[in-house]
């Protein structure tokens, strides 16, 4: 079973579903909470190819940030600029729909899904901030070069939280390749012995 194959399955959008609602009440984590990995999601939802999970990932972030602002989190980022979530997402969908073209986890394939992961993490982070700059109201008296002061110091952790969860998905579905290789010489030694 190749890479296509295993991100393909049926049971994927289960992992994905409990990795989003586990994690997106807190955007960079802290001592108790694991930093939000809505943009890994997306990404591997991606390689799954239905518009409808995609769809439903969406509208299942606007309900999961409804019920955190709900309980007290803060609505800081609840702005008309929200709705440009919409394209941050697409574009990491349409990152991971692109490589799932590659069908083997080799490390050729390897680097060159983390380097479009890394430049559509990029493009969301500027899709994300720079529409929250623009329709967010919240910066009216602030130059460009002054609020992209102000927010570089989340472009590291925006990207890298979502290299950290991809490389760990990436890595599981190799786990999981590399042991259902393995099996059936182990069933068959078995049969021998």
């Amino acid at each position: 079973m190749n890479i296509k194959q295993w991100l393909q399955a049926e049971y994927l959008p289960i992992p994905l579903i409990a990795l989003m609602v586990l994690t997106r009440f807190h955007h960079f984590g802290d001592a108790l909470h694991l930093p939000d990995a809505s943009l890994a999601v997306f990404f591997f939802a991606g390689f799954y190819r239905k518009k409808a999970l995609f769809v439903f990932l969406a509208v299942m972030a606007g309900l999961i940030d409804y019920v955190a602002i709900a309980n007290g989190t803060s609505s800081w980022c609840v702005s008309p600029a929200y709705v440009f979530l919409i394209p941050t997402y697409a574009v990491m969908w349409f990152a991971g729909r692109y490589c799932s073209a590659f069908k083997s986890l080799k490390m050729t394939e390897l680097a060159m899904q983390l380097g479009l992961l890394i430049l559509a993490a990029s493009a969301a982070f500027a899709i994300s901030n720079g529409s929250f700059y623009l329709f967010s109201g919240r910066y009216t008296d602030l130059s460009w070069g002054q609020y992209l002061a102000r927010v570089a110091q989340y472009y590291l952790p925006y990207v890298g939280y979502t290299l950290a969860y991809a490389v760990a998905g990436l890595s599981i579905v190799k786990l999981f390749i590399a042991l259902s290789v393995t099996r059936p010489k182990y069933e068959e030694l078995d049969r021998r012995g």
